[in-house]
């Protein structure tokens, strides 16, 4: 954990897929929430998947290769921040495990995986970032990847940043800890299962009453707001009855103050 007289004035911002391809606005978001802290956010274009759909498929040889270039993209000793506790857990956890028998790509994927934080727990431990609310009275409810809460543990950090927000009530949905159904590559190899357990969820968060669900993983947003809307459309809605977007969006919306709501 960094100190604050650590703080760090440069970082590499590792997008994900499910962020590039469906929700690059909360990508964008991530990157103005830490410029204004002051702090300069590279990029490298080069960057593409973490591997992770292919390592938990099975298939280590083909996730390899994709994680063997993502080990060339930050040279330099900054912070690697990923909007996604899934893809972060996967970089600084399973990297290490992924190159264990090449021992010059180990020893890089162990000097990635001590500089990868997940964007709240960057927040929260590095940054000490302490928002201020510039909004009116709003409930959400926060739903966290699996990975998220039990690689990452950052439901901690994710619950504390909208806790610290003086007009926002965080709900208590039931079942909080258990899976929304998407898991990568299981949605589409048990679809039946999956489309039970996102109904479950979907109906614990609109239980709450809250206005919107908020997550720091857009794979999990993708599967949950999608399934609501599925059911908005059977029912004749013509406006969204969960609507919701990543802790990014929702950070940076209420702690500005020309645009806040």
């Amino acid at each position: 954990m960094h100190s604050r007289s650590a703080y760090p004035t440069d970082v590499y911002f590792f997008a994900t897929c499910v962020v590039d391809q469906f929700f690059p606005g909360a990508g964008m978001d991530a990157i103005t929430l830490l410029e204004r802290q002051g702090i300069r956010v590279h990029f490298p274009e080069e960057q593409t998947c973490c591997g992770q759909p292919a390592y938990t498929s099975g298939f280590p040889d083909e996730a390899r290769k994709v994680a063997a270039l993502q080990l060339t993209l930050f040279p330099n000793d900054w912070p690697v921040v990923v909007p996604s506790g899934s893809c972060a857990g996967m970089m600084k956890h399973h990297y290490p495990t992924l190159f264990a028998a090449d021992p010059a790509r180990k020893a890089a994927a162990e000097h990635l995986s001590a500089r990868v934080y997940e964007l709240t727990q960057f927040l929260v431990e590095v940054l000490n970032f302490k928002p201020e609310d510039c909004g009116g009275d709003c409930t959400v409810v926060l739903h966290t990847s699996c990975s998220a809460r039990r690689e990452m543990g950052v439901h901690i950090t994710g619950k504390k940043l909208l806790g610290d927000l003086a007009k926002v009530t965080v709900a208590q949905q039931d079942h909080e800890s258990e899976c929304c159904g998407f898991g990568g590559t299981f949605s589409v190899k048990q679809p039946e299962i999956s489309a039970a357990m996102v109904e479950d969820k979907v109906k614990s968060l609109k239980a709450t009453g809250a206005e919107r669900v908020v997550s720091a993983d857009c794979g999990c947003l993708m599967n949950i707001l999608g399934h609501a809307a599925w059911k908005d459309q059977q029912a004749g809605l013509s406006k969204p009855s969960l609507p919701g977007e990543h802790i990014a969006t929702f950070l940076l919306r209420r702690t500005a103050k020309e645009s806040a709501q």
